[in-house]
C-alpha cells in the first residue's frame, strides 16, 4: 500500500513543534481512538504508536504522569503492563468537545440564546471562564458571557463540576428583528476575535487541502499513515475548536472558512478511518488482547461512517 510522502512531512512539521504538547495529542488519541474501542490501552502500545509522531517513550511516560496527576487518566496495573483510560472527568471534558468535532454541519439557529452572568463567583471565575470559552461562550458585554442556542448540556456538566450551579445566573434570550441580528454580527467579529479564528481556519485549510488531494489519488492507504492523518487532522481541529464559538451562519462572515475546515475535515475522516480502523485493530492492546471493534456510537461520526 502507499505510503504519502505529505503525511510524512506532516508528521515532520509536527515533530518540529516547540514546546511538544505531548499530553494534548494523547488526549486527541484517547478520545478519537480509544474511547470507541473499549476505553483501555496497554501503555506500550501507545508508545509504539505515538513514536512517529516524535513523542519518545520518555515524553510518553511523563505525559500520561501528568494527565493521571491531572485527572484526564487513570491507570490499572496487571504484571508488569499497565493500561490506561479515561477518568470519567476526563471522558466528560472531551465528549463536550467531541459533540462539536463531530457534527455533520452547524445546527440552524432558532434565534435562540443562552446568558450567563457570573457575578457571584470567587476563586473558581477564571477557571469557569475558561471552560466557557472552550463550550464556544463569548464576552457579549462586560460581566456577561453568550452562546448562541438553547442547549444546556455541556454548561450544565461543567456548572456542575466546577461546584458552581448557584453562584452563577443563566438566562434566555431570543434575537426579535432582523435588525438586531445585523448589528449582532457586528459585535460578534470582535466579541468573538473572528479574524484571529479565520485566519488559524484558513491555516488548517491550506495545510490539509492538498493531503486531500493525495490521498484521493492514491487509491490504497498505507493502514499506520490513515491513523497518523486521522489523529493529526482531529487534533490540530479540535486544537481550533477550543477557541471556536459556534456562532451560527447568521452572525458570521460569508464564506466562513470554519465551515470548509469541518468539511474538508469529515471528507479526510471518511477516506482513512478504516485504514486507521485496521491499524488500531492489529496493533494496540488491551488487558484482554487485541482492542475489540468500534462501538456502535464511532459510525454516527459525521453523519455517518460505513461500516456499522
Amino acid at each position: 500500500m502507499a505510503k504519502l510522502k505529505c503525511i510524512e512531512s506532516l508528521l515532520q512539521d509536527f515533530q518540529s513543534q516547540r514546546p511538544m504538547r505531548g499530553g494534548s495529542l494523547i488526549v486527541s488519541v484517547f478520545g478519537d481512538s480509544i474511547s470507541q474501542h473499549g476505553g483501555s490501552v496497554w501503555l506500550g502500545s501507545l508508545i509504539e504508536a505515538l513514536e512517529p509522531f516524535g513523542l519518545n517513550q520518555r515524553l510518553v511516560r511523563t505525559s500520561v504522569y501528568r494527565l493521571t496527576q491531572d485527572n484526564w487518566l487513570t491507570s490499572v496495573q496487571i504484571g508488569r503492563r499497565s493500561y490506561y483510560s479515561f477518568t470519567e472527568f476526563g471522558l466528560r471534558q472531551y465528549q463536550k468537545t467531541a459533540r462539536r468535532i463531530y457534527s455533520a454541519s452547524r445546527e440552524k439557529w432558532d434565534g435562540q440564546w443562552t446568558l450567563l452572568l457570573p457575578a457571584y463567583v470567587g476563586a473558581e471565575r477564571d477557571e469557569l471562564i475558561r471552560e466557557l470559552r472552550w463550550l464556544g461562550y463569548g464576552a457579549l458585554t462586560a460581566g456577561v458571557l453568550a452562546r448562541p442556542g438553547a442547549d444546556r448540556r455541556s454548561l450544565d456538566e461543567t456548572l456542575q463540576e466546577l461546584g458552581v450551579v448557584d453562584q452563577v445566573v443563566v438566562l434566555s434570550a431570543h434575537t426579535e428583528e432582523l435588525a438586531s441580528q445585523g448589528v449582532l454580527k457586528q459585535m460578534s467579529q470582535a466579541c468573538w476575535h473572528l479574524d484571529e479564528l479565520e485566519e488559524r481556519y484558513s491555516d488548517f485549510l491550506k495545510r490539509f487541502r492538498p493531503i486531500m488531494t493525495a490521498v484521493n489519488k492514491s487509491g490504497s492507504l498505507d493502514p499506520e499513515q490513515c491513523f497518523q492523518l486521522r489523529t493529526l487532522i482531529i487534533h490540530e481541529y479540535r486544537r481550533i475548536l477550543l477557541k471556536d464559538t459556534d456562532l451560527p451562519d447568521d452572525l458570521l462572515p460569508t464564506d466562513w472558512a470554519g465551515k470548509a475546515a469541518l468539511n474538508l475535515t469529515a471528507n479526510i475522516y471518511k477516506a482513512t478511518y478504516s485504514g486507521a480502523e485496521a491499524y488500531l485493530l492489529g496493533l494496540m492492546e488491551n488487558a484482554d488482547g487485541k482492542l475489540p471493534k468500534a462501538d456502535a456510537g464511532f459510525y454516527s461520526r459525521f453523519g455517518g461512517l460505513e461500516g456499522n
